[in-house]
């Protein structure tokens, strides 16, 4: 019942096609508030109790990445129909790949929440790019200031969607700065890297202090541009400032507005819960599968920190990428601009 648990369960409420049948967190005074505002008697402090007790259609939590497994083994034992939980999916490709087998096993949906691609800008890049009219994609793109387990599967998530949602055949990463590993967030202070995906297409990203800038946005946290170039032009995203484009069939640059809104944003995210519910062919555009595919890539890069080479996907399990890469990360970072300085412990 922080913030964004408040979010998902005023969406749940406002949908005429749900009923909130409890909520919990461990915060008693922010639980009664919550029941208040929510309009809802059944609470508790005890996720796997309430769960157990209401067996719900849908069972949906939104925690610090830490806790991921044992939600998801709460959501199945309770005979969920889906399980929607925040992202980053896990800690851990070993984790990832846990949940993966379990979910499936039981055959229970899983979405995962990138519900910035519902925005009007993000759709409308997608919309310009499907349509050709940058002509064949070669590159896709995404960077942002905040770092990695905060933002970097937003980053993923778009890039693949604008490249059709392709899969990677590899990675290639370096990172710097310790200062995040203490987060609860916890994460190398800059990631940057590269994506060969299967179509031949090449993604470039970057998360974190070293990341550009993106002037046109006020907001520290929406200062994300995610794009794609094309043999005729371009069309790229800014979470917090619209979008712009140059294609074949303008004379210059265009652009059109857009921010990123949780008003906006999560009831398209919620109608595609029930469609999906509904109908099996209707898959959600933020299914667990496709999170999967995106949460791969980012603990590959961090492999190939550690490893100091190209990552071949898929991977295989192995050591906890967070637990590896915090002992060969140089603690030294440098900032691309000022605007970061007050958020990484700069060189």
């Amino acid at each position: 019942m922080g913030k964004r648990g408040k979010h998902h369960a005023l969406a749940f409420k406002n949908n005429p096609r749900f009923e909130v049948a409890g909520i919990c967190t461990r915060d008693v005074a922010r639980l009664a508030k919550a029941a208040t505002e929510l309009g809802v008697s059944r609470t508790s402090n005890d996720p796997l109790a309430i769960a157990k007790e209401i067996r719900p259609d849908i069972f949906c939590f939104c925690t610090p990445p830490q806790v991921r497994l044992d939600l998801i083994q709460a959501g199945i034992d309770s005979g969920a129909k889906l399980i929607a939980y925040e992202r980053p999916m896990a800690m851990s490709t070993n984790e990832a790949m846990d949940i993966r087998k379990r979910v499936r096993a039981a055959g229970v949906k899983t979405v995962v929440s990138h519900q910035h691609r519902y925005g009007k800008h993000y759709q409308k890049v997608k919309e310009i790019i499907a349509s050709d009219a940058i002509g064949r994609v070669h590159t896709v793109y995404g960077h942002a200031v905040g770092w990695m387990l905060h933002i970097c599967s937003h980053l993923v998530d778009y890039m693949r969607w604008y490249n059709g949602n392709a899969r990677a055949e590899w990675v290639m990463g370096q990172a710097s700065g310790r200062s995040k590993l203490a987060d609860n967030h916890p994460s190398p202070d800059y990631l940057g890297g590269f994506i060969q995906f299967e179509n031949g297409v090449r993604g470039i990203i970057e998360c974190g202090a070293g990341a550009p800038n993106v002037p046109e946005v006020d907001y520290w946290w929406r200062k994300n541009r995610i794009g794609a170039q094309g043999t005729e032009g371009f069309a790229e995203v800014l979470t917090g400032g619209g979008w712009r484009a140059v294609t074949r069939n303008q004379q210059g640059a265009v652009s059109g507005d857009g921010c990123m809104s949780y008003d906006l944003d999560m009831p398209p995210y919620i109608d595609d819960i029930a469609r999906w519910l509904d109908n099996d062919a209707q898959v959600h555009p933020c299914n667990g599968e496709n999170a999967y595919g995106g949460f791969e890539i980012i603990m590959g890069l961090l492999r190939s920190v550690v490893q100091r080479g190209q990552i071949k996907l898929p991977l295989s399990p192995g050591k906890p990428e967070l637990g590896a890469i915090a002992k060969v990360l140089p603690a030294s970072v440098f900032v691309s601009d000022e605007v970061n300085k007050r958020e990484y412990c700069a060189s």
